[in-house]
């Protein structure tokens, strides 16, 4: 299965922590959309199929509901873990790890925190 993040991430990145600033000159967290804009379009789209198949076969239309809600959710919890291994690549790095790296993984892990919580 496809794993797709909003913003790539290199080992370059995890090697060299530095807070990055998006194009705006806002810091950048690391950790862009929840769910890739082409995957919500497609997500949308077979919604309105759904939607429309309802009035023919109300039945099947709540059971591909039911499908669309679970590769939602799906698609979120793998885009999660990822992120997730992500920050933790930044600070498990055993005792080489600077009070500098640890405070920029913190702020992700905040900022991820955050994402989380929003759902």
């Amino acid at each position: 299965m496809e794993r797709v993040m909003a913003e790539h991430i290199s080992t370059a990145d995890l090697a060299n922590p530095r807070e990055r600033r998006d194009t705006a000159g806002r810091q950048d967290d690391g950790l862009g959309p929840l769910l890739p804009e082409s995957f919500v379009m497609e997500l949308r789209s077979r919604w309105d199929q759904v939607q429309a198949g309802f009035v023919d076969e109300p039945r099947t239309a709540v059971q591909e509901a039911d499908e669309l809600v679970a590769q939602a959710i799906q698609r979120l919890a793998e885009n999660f873990a990822s992120a997730r291994s992500g920050l933790e690549k930044q600070w498990d790095q055993g005792d080489g790890v600077s009070t500098e790296d640890l405070r920029v993984a913190l702020r992700k892990y905040r900022a991820f925190f955050q994402r989380l919580l929003a759902v």
